[in-house]
């Protein structure tokens, strides 16, 4: 090795450490102008939480999400971690799946995925909704218009989120449940299981379905759910079905009833 390389060799690391001092300098300054700049995005008024925007939800409203989410409105967007949100909204009973996305400037955009309920029941303290598995996913004080029917002539004792159903009567009113489609289940306001050889479930136009025991039930589903979607198209009045026997058989109700007839004999 020659002179000439020797000195390239200690030249050259002087070189580099004139310059990393600059450069150093130069880093540290572009962090700082970042820092700044991120706590102002973070800690700006005009990036706070004010709106929660959900998909795919039937059931849940805002407010169980918020609560689910442990989300306050006004706190900094950009403090919240999606992922930590997610976490909390998995659980709840009621949900499925989420996908939590931040909507710059104020905005949560939510997406779920719900566990459906088939049935609402008496409970203790108020009312149940349970799922087709008979798992209790939501409680409340008051009865609330859900599309879903309401379970009548049973009660529910020391249930609570989370619990399974142990009744079997009950149980076997959700296997029925479980073969309607929403729409069917959409329709109905009631089903009766005070006597579990008579059971009678309602549609929301009071409309009486005998359902009998709890025998045949895919048979019954099936007729319950051709009835339901012929009703809205029904040429007269149909005061009840009876699917109770192999042969179903339908009611309608008289053209006049007697309060109808006075009005008319008034009008004349």
């Amino acid at each position: 090795m020659d002179d000439r390389e020797i000195l390239e060799e200690v030249q050259v690391p002087s070189r580099r450490r004139r310059r990393s001092p600059r450069r150093l300098i130069k880093g540290l300054a572009f962090l700082a102008i970042c820092g700044g700049v991120m706590s102002i995005i973070v800690y700006s008024p005009l990036f706070t939480l004010q709106r929660v925007v959900l998909h795919g939800n039937a059931y849940l409203n805002e407010e169980d999400i918020l609560t689910s989410g442990r989300l306050h409105k006004g706190e900094p967007l950009f403090q919240l971690e999606t992922d930590e949100v997610t976490q909390n909204l998995m659980k709840d009973l009621r949900i499925e799946s989420a996908v939590v996305r931040r909507r710059v400037p104020d905005t949560l955009e939510i997406e779920l995925k719900e566990r459906l309920p088939v049935a609402t029941i008496a409970c203790d303290y108020g009312y149940l909704d349970l799922d087709r598995q008979g798992k209790v996913i939501g409680s409340y004080k008051s009865l609330r218009k859900m599309p879903i029917p309401l379970i009548a002539g049973v009660k529910m004792h020391d249930m609570y989120i989370g619990d399974d159903n142990k009744d079997p009567n009950v149980g076997k009113i959700l296997e029925f449940l479980s073969l309607l489609d929403a729409d069917s289940l959409n329709s109905l306001s009631e089903v009766n299981v005070t006597n579990p050889n008579a059971v009678m479930a309602y549609t929301n136009q009071a409309v009486q379905i005998r359902l009998g025991n709890f025998d045949r039930w895919e048979e019954k589903a099936k007729l319950t759910r051709d009835f339901l979607l012929s009703l809205p198209n029904a040429r007269h009045r149909i005061e009840y079905v009876d699917f109770s026997y192999t042969a179903p058989f339908i009611r309608l109700k008289e053209q006049l009833t007697d309060a109808e007839i006075q009005v008319n004999k008034g009008a004349q």
